[in-house]
């Protein structure tokens, strides 16, 4: 499966969460910690120079533009000055809009939140978190982007909700693309095997037919037994945990989005019974296929909720400045 298409499927699985997106203004002495609940984000340097703080590698220097971005949720920090992510104070947010004005470093916070489920393995093969500088000649929509986001974060309007996912969507595909071709570009290229690639899409396009590891063995022209093993070091799980999970996560998705029935939905991703799909779909996000759909369709607050990765060890990308140098040298 090309780079693009996993981009798509990735994002898609994010979509199960709740989308956050929050405006931050700091001057002065200041530092935010990130810590506590899963999900994949970003935050975007807006103005001002800052530092990313991790628990486990040196401080990386920001400046506008950069784009942090939070693959599977690790823990981290945004701070005026390098120092130990155990120093900054967690984030905390209210009801009320940071000051208006400039401030020495503003930035704005975009996240889905994972309460149930797991992070796509694309995303969770990643560097957690790693920063991107955008290449605005190779992605001139990122610029336009941001600028939507910074509007929708300042104020609230008709239609938040719909236009909070497509943004959040646009935002994380542009900086995977440019993430990923740089990559490649260094010779990493995220998928390399060609018939797990060509397995992972026909399950991505198909999930209600009836799989099995023979199945899709055959498919790669593997026995089964190097089929498993090649399947799971490309996915990260064996071929049948992968399609439950996958069939599920569509599940998920048309619970928050359509007003489909379970019955529908359980053919759609391949059940044959509405009490099997509710059996499966308990077991992966512990609550039935009804609450999950109620809790989606309660009305958010304005003001997003607290968004605070859980705690995990990030690797940063390769290239970017550490503690050692100073932000005027770049």
């Amino acid at each position: 499966m090309d780079t693009v298409d996993m981009i798509s499927q990735a994002i898609s699985s994010l979509r199960v969460g709740r989308g956050t997106v929050r405006q931050f203004r700091q001057s002065g002495s200041w530092g935010i910690r990130y810590s506590g609940l899963s999900g994949s984000g970003f935050h975007v340097v807006l103005r001002g120079t800052g530092w990313l703080v991790t628990a486990d590698a040196p401080p990386v220097a920001l400046r506008p533009g950069d784009v942090v971005l939070i693959t599977s949720g690790a823990d981290h920090g945004l701070s005026h000055t390098p120092c130990a992510l155990r120093e900054l104070p967690q984030v905390t947010l209210s009801l009320d809009q940071p000051p208006a004005g400039p401030a020495d470093f503003e930035f704005l916070c975009g996240a889905y939140r994972l309460d149930r489920g797991q992070v796509h393995p694309y995303l969770a093969v990643m560097p957690d978190p790693l920063v991107v500088s955008p290449d605005h000649d190779r992605f001139p929509a990122l610029r336009s982007i941001v600028g939507l986001l910074d509007d929708h974060a300042s104020q609230a309007q008709p239609g938040t909700r719909v236009t909070r996912a497509a943004l959040l969507d646009l935002m994380l595909v542009h900086v995977l693309r440019q993430w990923t071709e740089d990559e490649s570009a260094k010779g990493r290229p995220a998928i390399s095997d060609p018939a797990i690639a060509a397995v992972l899409r026909t399950i991505h396009d198909k999930p209600q037919t009836q799989w099995t590891v023979a199945r899709l063995s055959d498919m790669a022209g593997m026995s089964r037994g190097a089929f498993t093993r090649r399947f799971t070091a490309v996915a990260g799980k064996p071929p049948m945990t992968y399609l439950r999970a996958w069939r599920l996560s569509c599940a998920a998705r048309s619970l928050r989005e359509t007003d489909a029935s379970l019955a529908v939905i359980a053919r759609q991703i391949g059940y044959s019974t509405e009490f099997a799909f509710a059996g499966a779909f308990r077991r992966e996000y512990g609550v039935s296929p009804g609450r999950f759909r109620h809790a989606g369709a309660v009305p958010e607050p304005q003001v997003p909720p607290e968004w605070k990765p859980p705690r995990r060890g990030g690797a940063l990308s390769a290239g970017r400045r550490s503690s050692g140098e100073a932000v005027g040298d770049r």
